[in-house]
């Protein structure tokens, strides 16, 4: 009796054993590792989750704006925002009536350095001014407040630098390097075809005034005498080129133009000058070399109007491309 019992208890006990060493079934092997790939899986977009907020090196020094900003307010540079896809929620009035960004900001506020009340409404979470604006500091406790200096960035560098801004540099760059490569290769054909010794003006008038215009103050003048690299005559240099524009009398135009003259002029503005016998006998005019640009479409050098002004150009000094 004694024999039969220690006989069954050894045999439970390599029977538990046997259980205790057995492999798990392989569906439950699978389940289990489906689970932990699964927990895995759930954790992984927590590790990868993309920072909510950058710190951009601005000219006043480092400040912490949101990785991705949803609410912009551009009392200056919304254009270079709009070329990047930036949403908006406020603009300067310039850019508000600029004929080619009105569908893209019809229903965006207008909005200045004066309207604090207007500009809290909106809740921005990030606020691009210029350092000539007043009530910086109130900007500043509305969201954060990065600040450009107008003139010290090149027309490439602001555009790279809103670019670092808004997380999308790389995309700024593109555009950058397409660009330049394009607008070089145009004036390239440009020289080509009207000699690389023959010079442009740039003029504006208004119902007062005449101007003439450097090589960095818009409507169009850094693709002309920048990327394109076309001559200035010597007097335009002597005058305008530090300055960035010189204001002249009519008497004097002939003595600033260019074998071409490139003219800004506001749609339905004041032009009776056209008619006056000193604009007719400049030789530009006399042989149809003058290309008229829309003023209030040329008052910018971000990326959306310098396209359009390159095509223009293209056509004006190529004929139709």
């Amino acid at each position: 009796m004694k024999k039969w019992l220690t006989s069954i208890m050894m045999s439970l006990v390599l029977l538990l054993s046997a259980c205790g060493n057995a492999s798990v079934p392989t569906e439950n092997a699978a389940g289990g590792n489906a689970a932990k790939q699964e927990a895995t899986t759930e954790a992984k977009p927590e590790a990868e989750a993309k920072p909510e907020t950058i710190t951009y090196q601005s000219e006043n020094g480092p400040i912490e704006v949101p990785a991705s900003p949803k609410r912009i307010v551009g009392l200056t540079n919304a254009p270079n925002v709009l070329a990047l896809g930036g949403t908006l929620v406020g603009v300067d009035e310039w850019t508000k009536k600029n004929p080619l960004f009105a569908d893209k900001v019809k229903d965006v506020e207008t909005v200045s350095d004066e309207t604090m009340e207007k500009i809290l409404a909106l809740q921005p979470d990030l606020i691009i001014a210029g350092s000539w604006m007043k009530n910086l500091d109130k900007l500043k406790e509305i969201a954060p407040t990065v600040v450009y200096t107008w003139g010290k960035l090149d027309y490439l560098a602001q555009q790279r630098e809103i670019g670092k801004l808004l997380n999308k540099e790389q995309e700024a760059q593109a555009w950058i390097d397409d660009f330049t490569k394009r607008a070089q290769a145009a004036g390239e054909e440009i020289k080509a075809k009207i000699g690389k010794d023959k010079t442009v003006s740039v003029f504006e008038h208004d119902a007062k005034d005449f101007y003439v215009f450097g090589n960095n103050w818009a409507r169009g003048t850094e693709i002309l005498y920048q990327a394109m690299g076309l001559a200035m005559p010597e007097r335009v240099k002597k005058d305008a080129l530090g300055p960035g524009y010189y204001m002249l009398s009519l008497e004097v135009i002939p003595e600033y133009a260019g074998d071409y003259i490139v003219l800004s002029q506001r749609k339905g503005g004041e032009n009776a000058f056209l008619n006056s016998e000193t604009w007719k006998k400049i030789p530009a005019v006399k042989n149809n070399h003058v290309i008229v640009i829309d003023t209030e479409a040329s008052t910018y050098s971000d990326p959306i109007t310098l396209e359009y002004l390159l095509n223009i150009f293209k056509e004006g000094f190529l004929g139709k491309q």
